[in-house]
């Protein structure tokens, strides 16, 4: 199970409902940090998101609202205790000194694309985004388990430990007869989510998206802005809804939003689901199941 956490999703500057940009996935015993606005080490207090137990902290891009809130959750944790638990910080090259020998429990990672991350039974991997300063998108991939055909595996004569041994042998001896692994399992493709960060329409995260479960894009404008889009290098809701359609995405999930829509959001819905019907705008603290 993989538990998304929308801990801050306004554009640029908070609102009184929106704090900066962050999420979080929690996927058993790890929980990974994407963006870390201002705010954000109180978000997850409020959210109920334990920011003590971060295994690591993923940064888009080195614009101040998607960064600021790593020195404040950093301060605390090392007020926290005499030896805070070691923490990955995964941050775009340029970036690397602004963190350099200020904390000894963190480790320093500069992005590159591909895979950034092992963790049990999931990996994190980076892709380029369109919006300058070295920016990047991140994928949240868990890993294919094999699953077995119980009923024709039982059949067959397996039973109890022997479905261990198969698993590690590869294969089975029953009344003579080799059962392999092959013949009593199946593939089970693992859940895919995706945070495109700060970007324009990108073939890269239509690439880097494709089949997602979850994609969770940059909508931060109506298609009225869509010249302030371009020049901002952000999305507008309907290119956000185009990526999650080219992709072939599941669940399309708008964040970043203009405090010009603070009030009432439902235009950018409304523009996103002519495209994409699986559209839903982000709240802060909003949970999703994957």
């Amino acid at each position: 199970m993989i538990e998304v956490v929308m801990i801050g999703t306004s554009g640029s500057v908070p609102t009184v409902d929106r704090g900066m940009p962050a999420l979080s996935i929690k996927y058993g015993p790890e929980l990974l940090l994407f963006d870390c606005g201002e705010g954000t080490q109180r978000q997850m207090m409020k959210y109920k998101v334990g920011f003590g137990s971060i295994n690591a902290i993923f940064i888009t891009h080195s614009h101040l609202d998607h960064y600021i809130g790593v020195f404040g959750l950093f301060e605390t944790l090392r007020l926290s205790s005499a030896k805070p638990k070691r923490v990955g910080l995964f941050l775009p090259a340029h970036m690397e000194d602004i963190f350099s020998g200020r904390y000894d429990f963190v480790d320093i990672h500069p992005i590159k694309k591909g895979v950034l991350y092992k963790g049990k039974g999931f990996f994190v991997s980076a892709f380029p985004a369109k919006h300058g300063n070295g920016a990047y998108g991140f994928v949240f991939q868990e890993e294919p388990r094999v699953k077995f055909h119980e009923k024709k595996a039982k059949g067959l004569g397996i039973h109890g430990r022997m479905f261990g041994q198969i698993q590690k042998k590869g294969s089975v001896i029953i009344n003579k007869k080799e059962i392999r692994l092959e013949d009593v399992t199946w593939v089970q493709d693992g859940k895919k989510v995706v945070y495109s960060g700060d970007t324009s329409y990108s073939k890269d995260t239509v690439e880097s998206a494709s089949g997602a479960d979850l994609l969770v894009h940059d909508g931060t404008y109506d298609s009225s802005k869509s010249d302030e889009a371009f020049s901002r290098r952000h999305s507008t809701a309907e290119e956000a809804a185009t990526v999650a359609s080219e992709a072939g995405a599941k669940q399309l999930v708008l964040t970043h939003i203009s405090p010009r829509y603070s009030d009432d959001p439902g235009l950018l819905l409304e523009q996103a689901k002519k495209i994409f019907g699986n559209t839903v705008i982000a709240e802060d603290g909003m949970k999703i199941i994957v």
